[in-house]
């Protein structure tokens, strides 16, 4: 593969590796302000849902832009906002204006995902198309780990607002890069039909492919204008139970993985750990999550996801009731949130081979879509959740309380059938611009 595409996906993993920083930054760094402010750490549930709900705001309307402004200038305007945003969370004054920062922030996250994974499948050869998207997506987990690295080093010294200060100067040292080395999407920009989107196309592709486009050679998408499906489609008979059944997975499964992501390090504190201790849970989950995730990538293909998800939920049940009971056993509960990682996490891969499996080729991407969407609102709730439960239930309670959404969870994944066999499957069409010179 040629240095321009993989420097446009470097890049893209970079600005993930940035998201998924400033993303779970608040996590490790809300038990700080909320002793600052002279709070319980359980009071943050606000600031710690602000963000959640500035994700899902974000990917339904700025995650649209990509389509309409193009990726390049969608990515730096997400960049941009979670950078500007992060920097003012640094002199914040009150809880409230850490709330609405917060919000305007998730803004920017949201926002950033669908571009980064268009331009980069609009970037990588067809055949590699998967892996590198799937790099891409671990870059989310991968700055988790990373904050949590830095919040557990700097957080004694730099306290939260230092914390602030790193999530916001390095997405803005981003623009500036990006705005020189990240080219825009040569799909988009032949889709724009334009004279000057044209040129700057084919300048594209031969950048990619080493030799001149042709003049005379027409720029096509290869987009097929067939019926889109629609949502209702999902709901017709003969999908609905496995719609309502899939939907569910989603949205039960993130609640449980939102309720450990943001909560776990507020209450490994309440156990006993110092704050920069306490962040090391989030290194782990987000450690092994990567980890688990390479020979998940390897064997999703080849079994029935549908049972591999029963064994994920079982054991992420039992993972949640041995945290619930492990007390201030620290070294059983640093396996046990590593494990986590395949038991809570794992299912984030998994239900996209789910979906390919229940629905024919032309239902999979309304499925998916939707079915992400109604993750976000389950991660919304599980965010909202976890100060209520460690208030009313306890920091055992809140481990406990895991295992209920895993259950249902577990429960909705048997419901679903394999339809997509039992319909007329459409055949995915070629890659967008793809060349045998360029592949």
């Amino acid at each position: 593969m040629r240095f321009k595409r993989w420097s446009i996906v470097v890049l893209c993993f970079v600005i993930a590796l940035l998201d998924g920083f400033d993303t779970q930054s608040i996590a490790f760094i809300g038990p700080a302000i909320a002793e600052d402010f002279g709070l319980q750490a359980t009071d943050m549930t606000w600031v710690i849902t602000a963000s959640t709900v500035g994700m899902c705001v974000g990917a339904m309307s700025l995650g649209t832009f990509g389509d309409r402004i193009g990726r390049k200038k969608t990515i730096l305007l997400a960049l941009a906002l979670f950078g500007v945003f992060s920097l003012a969370g640094a002199f914040a004054q009150s809880l409230e204006q850490i709330v609405i920062l917060r919000f305007l922030i998730g803004l920017g996250m949201g926002g950033a995902t669908p571009a980064l994974l268009a331009l980069t499948a609009e970037y990588s050869p067809k055949s590699r198309r998967g892996t590198f998207m799937t790099l891409v997506l671990l870059g989310l987990p991968g700055g988790a780990l990373l904050g949590g690295l830095v919040a557990a080093a700097w957080l004694p010294v730099m306290g939260w607002r230092g914390i602030f200060l790193v999530g916001g100067v390095l997405p803005l040292a981003m623009v500036l890069v990006c705005s020189r080395m990240l080219s825009e999407s040569p799909v988009f920009l032949a889709a724009k039909g334009t004279p000057a989107a044209d040129a700057r196309a084919r300048q594209i592709m031969a950048s990619i492919s080493g030799s001149p486009v042709s003049p005379d050679a027409v720029l096509a998408t290869n987009d097929k204008m067939e019926e889109r499906s629609s949502v209702a489609a999902l709901f017709s008979a003969r999908y609905r139970m496995v719609t309502i059944a899939v939907f569910a997975t989603y949205l039960l499964n993130w609640i449980a993985w939102f309720l450990l992501l943001l909560w776990m390090p507020t209450a490994l504190k309440m156990l006993g750990l110092a704050g920069s201790q306490a962040a090391m849970g989030t290194v782990t989950v987000n450690g092994a999550f990567i980890l688990f995730a390479i020979p998940l990538s390897i064997i999703l293909p080849k079994v029935n996801p549908r049972k591999l998800l029963l064994v994920m939920f079982a054991a992420g049940i039992l993972i949640a009731l041995g945290l619930g009971l492990a007390g201030s056993n620290f070294a059983l509960v640093f396996v046990l949130i590593g494990l986590a990682g395949f038991g809570i996490g794992g299912q984030q891969l998994a239900l996209n081979y789910l979906i390919a499996n229940a629905y024919p080729t032309q239902l999979r991407a309304t499925a998916t879509g939707w079915g992400i969407g109604i993750g976000r609102l389950g991660a919304i709730v599980g965010s909202a959740l976890g100060g209520i439960i460690l208030t009313g239930l306890g920091v055992s309670g809140y481990f406990m309380a895991l295992a209920v959404p895993l259950v249902l969870a577990g429960l909705a994944t048997l419901m679903v059938r394999n339809s997509a066999s039992q319909a007329g499957a459409v055949p995915t069409t070629s890659a967008p611009l793809e060349r045998e010179a360029v592949s």
